[in-house]
């Protein structure tokens, strides 16, 4: 008989994590089935999607209450098609807003809960703890430190290595694909995969590229963007913009490949920072959201960076500049200082060797499959 599995992954990082994750599975055991939510990487390892990442990636408590309508109609959704398939477990991917709702209905259901990339409740919401205790059957952590947040909670907890070590040194492994840079001096921007993040961020990131443009002669750009709509809005960005460097060009699909060849890059705040770093790359933090939605998040989040690479440190590696810090000219002067070499480039670049280490060389694919096919 064939295996079901549900799989909810409701954002781009988490489609790629969730992506590795089925493909490893496959090869132990090919009959089993996937079926939920994803993006393009889930569908092409034969997912059947009953909604789209492009749908799904909405951040910040103000955007997600204007889309509650949306988002209680997909709940329903994926409630009826368990009614009705009946999965054997359910392997839920990050996005905690959804998936930990969805994990107490699955739990009511006697659906086995499987979750891989444990929300962040040690940076904002400790008192869930206790909660997803009840409501998942295992969780697989990616950064060591989540293991102790979980003690005496009685959840078995896994530290399955981070997917994005595997990931990244299978990358750097192969050849550099050619890019069309400009000239041989250049900057990554990575504006984000949401719209109003793009919207929000870009204009900022192309006014201090303009900036750094006039003080270092020569410069070119690279925006990348993870998949053609988000590719789409760039581009309508960029054309209204009045203030935007002349070497400019926009890729869809090769972000790693443009961090690897920049000299240094301007990335928003998710994901996409510690790719950078364990790439080797020197970047600069930015974030913007709307400013109620910033104002509840200085009020709940209890952590001192917002950065994945500072916080994997336990201090400042990279500069964090966010909301209204978050102008032109800061990023601008920030991210000059890791033009050449200077003593801020050499100590971002130690900061990551540190990093690396931290995160180990566990395969977190092969370890999500070997737990969900009862291997361990």
């Amino acid at each position: 008989m064939k295996k079901s599995v549900l799989v909810i992954a409701g954002e781009v990082s988490g489609d790629l994590h969730a992506a590795k994750a089925v493909q490893a599975v496959k090869a132990r055991s090919p009959e089993t089935v996937f079926w939920g939510i994803g993006g393009d990487d889930l569908r092409a390892e034969g997912v059947e999607l009953l909604q789209h990442t492009d749908q799904m990636g909405v951040m910040g408590i103000v955007e997600v209450l204007k889309q509650y309508r949306f988002f209680k109609q997909v709940f329903q959704q994926v409630l009826d098609e368990v009614d009705k398939r009946e999965p054997d477990a359910a392997l839920l991917v990050d996005y905690p807003g959804f998936n930990l709702c969805l994990a107490a209905e699955l739990k009511k259901r006697g659906v086995k809960v499987y979750y891989y990339i444990s929300p962040k409740v040690w940076a904002w919401n400790k008192k869930r703890i206790p909660k997803m205790a009840q409501v998942i059957d295992r969780l697989m952590v990616i950064f060591p430190f989540e293991v102790e947040v979980f003690k005496d909670t009685g959840l078995q907890v896994d530290f399955v290595g981070n997917p994005l070590v595997a990931q990244i040194d299978d990358f750097i492994s192969r050849e550099a694909k050619p890019l069309p840079w400009r000239s041989e001096r250049r900057i990554a921007l990575l504006p984000g995969s949401r719209k109003q993040e793009i919207e929000r961020i870009l204009p900022t990131m192309l006014e201090a590229a303009k900036k750094l443009e006039a003080q270092f002669p020569g410069l070119s750009f690279m925006i990348a963007t993870p998949n053609a709509r988000i590719e789409k809005i760039v581009n309508e960005q960029i054309i209204q913009c009045l203030e935007k460097p002349a070497r400019l060009d926009v890729i869809c699909g090769n972000a790693r490949e443009a961090m690897r060849q920049a000299e240094a890059a301007i990335v928003t705040s998710g994901t996409a920072t510690l790719e950078t770093a364990l790439i080797g790359t020197p970047h600069i933090l930015v974030y913007k959201t709307s400013g109620l939605t910033f104002w509840l998040g200085k009020k709940l989040v209890k952590i001192a960076h917002v950065g994945l690479v500072n916080i994997i440190a336990g201090r400042p590696v990279c500069p964090e500049i966010l909301q209204d810090a978050a102008t032109p000219e800061a990023l601008a002067a920030s991210t000059a200082q890791l033009m050449d070499d200077t003593p801020e480039r050499k100590a971002m670049l130690e900061g990551y060797a540190e990093v690396r280490q931290l995160l180990g060389a566990k395969k977190a694919a092969e370890n999500v499959a070997a737990i969900l096919c009862g291997d361990e």
